[in-house]
């Protein structure tokens, strides 16, 4: 059984659940790799998330810099409370947004 789970839900749509940490981060990103990679504009829910460290906040900005580097989009939903919390405390919590170009390409009408 994994330690956390990346669901594709269609669309650009992501939901990471599980341990976003030291343990599972790399594995994470390798296994995003070729699901984000299909996508320009992509939306990852977090709130499933149920235990995460400073490893957490390197990927997502990780995540971020590969969207801005291949003129992508990425947003996140459901932030965990940690994650801003180290986020302020390291004073990056600016750079979360970061990875938003185009303001509400998610809820546009079809």
């Amino acid at each position: 059984m994994s330690d956390y789970s990346l669901e594709d839900l269609g669309e650009g749509r992501f939901r990471l659940s599980g341990s976003m940490s030291f343990d599972t981060a790399g594995r994470i990103l390798r296994d995003s790799e070729d699901l984000f990679e299909q996508h320009t504009m992509l939306e990852v829910d977090l709130s499933g998330i149920t235990h995460t460290d400073s490893a957490g906040l390197a990927l997502l900005l990780e995540w971020i810099t590969w969207a801005n580097h291949t003129v992508r989009e990425i947003r996140f939903e459901g932030m965990p409370e940690k994650i801003d919390a180290i986020a302020k405390t390291t004073e990056v919590d600016s750079l979360l947004k970061r990875g938003e170009r185009w303001v509400g390409f998610i809820d546009a009408p079809e």
